[in-house]
């Protein structure tokens, strides 16, 4: 009798090769991809559909503080009610 925990071992070995599998991505059969966007002659290639718009991904801006600055009066800072 074979125990889950080495069934478990056997399959996830088994699968692992499958995870490292690239290749470009392909329509399943019988579907096609989108057709093209408005003012474009040729639909977009799998690859370009996978890109990121700037606005979905925009770039990381680091604003450091340069100098110490004083910090506004907060009317919301309150000390807690006893």
């Amino acid at each position: 009798m074979i125990r889950p925990a080495a069934a478990l071992l056997v399959l996830s070995l088994t699968l692992l090769p499958s995870c490292a599998r690239r290749t470009d991505l392909q329509p399943v059969a019988g579907e096609q991809l989108p057709p093209a966007p408005y003012g474009r002659a040729v639909p977009l290639t799998s690859a370009e559909l996978l890109e990121l718009p700037p606005l979905a991904a925009p770039e990381r801006r680091i604003e450091l503080r340069r100098e110490s600055e004083e910090r506004e009066d907060d009317p919301f800072d309150l000390p807690p009610d006893q």
